[in-house]
């Protein structure tokens, strides 16, 4: 009878370990930068390749959050995921688009970083990309 109770006790010292291990994963909010997505785009294709673009906003330069941030961003496989990087409190678009030109012009400018994750996932995060 001891068994049993030993044998239940670890199964939910364990299910409780997964369960903590699962809720304390990083995630963006733990980033410092204070980012916030300004505008975001997602294709309805579901058979084909997933094209997500997105406007994102930071409170300073801090190139390897960034590049984490960009990390964290859904990525699908043969798809493409492109995050623009703008500094709070300056111009930002309010809308994207997929395509070679994902914003109005008038925006390069402003734009401090690009993280993009292609096809087969390859990174590249360029700093000041449009200027």
């Amino acid at each position: 009878m001891k068994g049993k109770y030993y044998v239940v006790g670890a199964i939910v010292l364990l299910l409780g370990w997964f369960v903590f291990d699962s809720l304390s994963q990083p995630g963006v909010g733990d980033l410092p930068g204070n980012f916030q997505e300004v505008a975001t785009y997602r294709n309805e294709n579901n058979t084909g390749p997933i094209v997500r673009v997105y406007a994102v906003t930071v409170a300073d330069t801090l190139w390897r959050a960034m590049r984490q941030y960009g990390d964290f961003m859904p990525y699908t496989k043969y798809g493409n995921t492109k995050v623009y990087f703008f500094r709070q409190g300056q111009p930002v678009p309010t809308q994207v688009q997929p395509g070679e030109q994902n914003f109005s012009p008038e925006f390069n400018a402003n734009c401090l970083a690009k993280y993009e994750k292609e096809v087969m996932g390859n990174v590249s995060f360029k700093q000041y990309p449009l200027r």
